[in-house]
């Protein structure tokens, strides 16, 4: 067992619909009678081998998940998984562009469904949970206007934090900043995915376009020392998944991964597995890894989670809870 499987952790990137337990999607789908033909391997697990696949046998998955009932089962099954690896706290992305097709009324049915799924693994395992509504980039602009609309007037004790995800490719980041700008109003914590698929100036525009407190992956920085000393002084919080990275060829190797420059480079980082089951990773492997690979000792991941309980999207006593509970 891993010396670090107990140790409290807390995430802050993780995809509700990504973080599916493979046996959770398989059981759906025969209580459907639905057929999922291609998307596990011969030991169970998701199949996928390149970008385009593993987008696809995402989306492929996520078909059995009709309904905010299934979401509601979703969440605690997700939350437990986490808990089950020390997790005490996450925050989980969701969207209303998934979860009801951008209607308003249908949005606040699944949004219901998953916060009786948040408030059910707190008293069943003991974790706290939180929601990021995102807006799906490759949808575009007005999509993403309607999307922090939804979540900006939904806004309540579980849902708290607006993001973008989606092809970091697609578009202008500057075409978005009116949606950022209605979340921010409606009270709601900042991040966005960029500089993962695309390069430094994905991160140097997102910070310029819009006044995020984090960054969703946030990697290919390190091509660019200036942007570097930008984030360690401006206090940008980046949302790393390393596994997640190396599954993805973002960069070719754990020893090749960024994390541990950026944050000798003063970067304030944090630790999440991004769509785990599919990456084959949880957070003890993600911290076993990171030990393996970097030196890190029980003392760097308690700073790692000291960071990102500042940065969580919660309130005042909750991180004081989270900081006792370290």
């Amino acid at each position: 067992m891993s010396q670090f499987a107990n140790l409290p952790k807390v995430e802050l990137h993780l995809h509700l619909e990504g973080g599916a337990p493979p046996e959770f999607i398989r059981e759906l789908a025969e209580e459907k009678g639905m057929s999922l033909y291609g998307v596990f391997d011969d030991e169970g697990n998701y199949k996928w081998h390149d970008f385009t696949s593993f987008l696809d046998t995402y989306h492929h998955a996520c078909s059995v998940l009709t309904g905010p009932e299934e979401f509601r089962r979703l969440t605690e099954a997700v939350l437990a998984r986490s808990a089950s690896h020390g997790v005490i706290y996450t925050e989980l992305f969701i969207s209303p562009d998934i979860c009801g097709g951008g209607d308003q009324a249908k949005w606040q049915d699944y949004l219901d469904a998953i916060c009786e799924g948040c408030a059910n693994a707190g008293q069943t395992h003991g974790i706290e949970a939180r929601l990021t509504g995102t807006a799906i980039r490759n949808l575009g602009p007005e999509a993403a206007v309607n999307a922090a609309r939804l979540i900006a007037v939904s806004a309540n004790h579980w849902l708290t934090g607006f993001g973008m995800g989606g092809d970091e490719r697609s578009g202008d980041i500057a075409d978005f900043a009116p949606a950022f700008a209605i979340a921010e109003d409606g009270g709601m914590g900042l991040t966005c995915h960029a500089g993962e698929l695309v390069g430094a100036a994905s991160v140097e525009q997102t910070i310029n376009a819009l006044n995020v407190q984090r960054i969703g992956h946030g990697v290919r920085s390190i091509e660019n020392p200036d942007l570097v000393k930008r984030l360690a002084d401006e206090n940008i919080i980046l949302e790393v998944n390393p596994g997640s990275n190396v599954s993805l060829s973002v960069v070719p190797c754990w020893k090749d991964h960024p994390i541990q420059a950026l944050r000798e480079a003063g970067v304030m980082v944090t630790v999440s597995t991004d769509d785990p089951p599919f990456f084959h990773t949880d957070m003890t492997r993600e911290y076993d890894m990171l030990a393996q690979t970097f030196g890190w000792t029980e003392e760097d991941f308690v700073e790692v989670n000291e960071v990102a309980i500042q940065a969580a999207f919660c309130d005042d006593e909750t991180k004081a809870r989270l900081t006792e509970r370290l």
